[in-house]
């Protein structure tokens, strides 16, 4: 399986994705924010977190605009995998890939703490090595993670299993307690918490690694 991990100006998770990537036993490619063009054979790709172009404008909306972004969301179009981690998940919204947008905090300060996640369901290829309900524990650090959506897109994607992690004690004021949202097809994740940030014992937890491979896992056996 081939990974794919985007790097813009002011991505800081783009190494650290890319080694949860090669942890889950996927082959990773780095591309620049410049390229039109995927690699040929690319399977999943990961937008990671960090300040794309110092988060002017909006969080993720000047990197929604870059060359490579026409060719994510192709990507996305054909079916292929996307998962969008903080700064990622705000450039996905950008880009339409998934309903709503990364508000300002409620507190109106930078969090940066591990939470606890609830996993609200399992009925997908990023979450189905958890078990619905488990509470698992992972980093958050943003500014902007507040999720909101209008009440009828957050009626849709309640009744069609498309949250994918609720916050236990909510941070961020996120609506409905949303940690990570699905798109339609259910192969776009976009998540606020940073899974690439425990998948080694040593950072002080694995609980994100289920998600990486689960994921591959499901890939190799399409």
């Amino acid at each position: 399986m081939k990974a794919a991990v985007i790097t813009f100006p002011g991505s800081n998770c783009d190494r650290d994705l890319a080694v949860a990537f090669e942890r889950a036993g996927a082959d990773v490619v780095r591309v620049w924010h410049k390229d039109s063009a995927l690699p040929a054979g690319v399977d999943v790709v990961g937008v990671p977190g960090g300040f794309s172009f110092g988060d002017y404008l909006r969080c993720g909306a000047i990197a929604a605009q870059s060359p490579i972004a026409a060719a994510v969301k192709a990507h996305a179009d054909r079916g292929g995998y996307v998962i969008g981690i903080c700064n990622g998940f705000q450039v996905l919204t950008e880009m339409r890939l998934l309903p709503g947008a990364l508000m300002r905090n409620a507190g109106l300060k930078f969090i940066c703490k591990t939470v606890e996640l609830e996993v609200a369901t399992t009925a997908s290829d990023f979450t189905s090595g958890y078990t619905m309900g488990q509470h698992i524990r992972v980093p958050v650090a943003h500014h902007d993670g507040n999720y909101a959506v209008d009440a009828e897109t957050l009626a849709r994607i309640k009744a069609e299993d498309r949250i994918a992690f609720r916050y236990a004690d909510n941070p961020n004021g996120s609506m409905a307690d949303i940690a990570g949202v699905l798109s339609e097809n259910r192969r776009v994740l976009g998540m606020m918490p940073h899974p690439e940030r425990v998948v080694d014992a040593g950072h002080g937890g694995t609980d994100g690694m289920a998600l990486f491979s689960s994921l591959i896992g499901k890939m190799a056996l399409a």
